[in-house]
């Protein structure tokens, strides 16, 4: 059987993790297959997925800037990438190219893993407004909460998101943010805020219950300050580095014909940077 070639495009690429988890179950599988990084500038996109049908690829991901050109471009796109507005994962269905969206499955798996009950909660309090918003309250609604806030500085860019989202999403400033921790079940961050070589996030954790669930999208650092203030008040947290190990699943099934499992041992060999054997 021929290699089977899947790819990860963006502009830049280079700090891209996804050939770390693709390569371990590679050779996890002992499948002969291929994952690569593409450096593909935004004006040469268009011409990157025309020619796509003639490279033998069997798919791959689409990561910054490209996310919402590939969600134009696709032939179909499924619900997830049709709720949140952006395609991460393509494919081909009778060489069709479909786009799907993976983020807001692989924020759901790692929490289901990571918080179990996180899905018996009904009030979510979710920390900024951009892409990665769109995919956190797509799987929060999922699973069932109704009562989501959106915060974000800029409040008419939370007021979009209400809109998209219908019943049950609202949109609040940063000085709303103390009243609304009182009753909530589920606090995420999905801003930069807090990033290595971003601006901290400065909120306070007080008025949350003990029950809560504090979820942080960012992975480096791995703890982010928020997440150990959540430590310092004995609630139960989880990191950003799982949801990039959860939403490769789906790809990754569909390019090279089996279903992956996020282990320790692949969260390791990520966090190592490939060098861990």
């Amino acid at each position: 059987m021929a290699e089977i070639r899947a790819f990860v495009c963006g502009h830049p690429i280079a700090h891209s993790r996804s050939p770390l988890i693709h390569g371990f179950w590679l050779a996890e599988h002992g499948i002969d297959g291929s994952y690569e990084k593409l450096d593909v500038a935004p004006l040469d996109f268009d011409a990157f997925l025309g020619d796509l049908p003639a490279t033998g690829y069997a798919g791959g991901n689409v990561t910054l800037p490209h996310k919402e050109a590939a969600f134009a471009a696709v032939h179909r796109r499924d619900e997830a990438a049709e709720m949140i507005g952006a395609v991460n994962t393509l494919w081909f269905e009778s060489g069709k190219l479909i786009g799907g969206n993976t983020d807001a499955y692989g924020f759901a798996a790692h929490l289901s893993a990571g918080a179990p009950n996180w899905t018996n909660g009904e009030t979510a309090v979710v920390l900024g407004a951009g892409g990665a918003a769109r995919a956190i309250i797509h799987a929060i609604q999922k699973a069932g909460y109704k009562n989501i806030r959106v915060v974000n500085r800029t409040l008419a860019r939370a007021q979009e998101l209400a809109v998209r989202f219908g019943t049950g999403v609202s949109a609040h400033g940063w000085e709303d943010l103390p009243a609304l921790l009182g009753n909530a079940d589920l606090l995420v961050n999905t801003s930069a805020l807090g990033m290595t070589g971003q601006p901290p996030l400065e909120i306070s954790l007080d008025p949350l219950p003990g029950h809560t669930i504090v979820s942080d999208i960012v992975y480096a650092p791995l703890k982010t300050d928020l997440l150990a203030a959540a430590e310092g008040r004995g609630l139960a947290w989880v990191d950003g580095l799982g949801m990039l190990l959860h939403q490769a699943v789906p790809g990754f099934e569909r390019w090279f014909g089996v279903r992956p499992v996020v282990t320790g041992a692949l969260r390791d060999h990520v966090l190592a940077g490939g060098d861990a054997s």
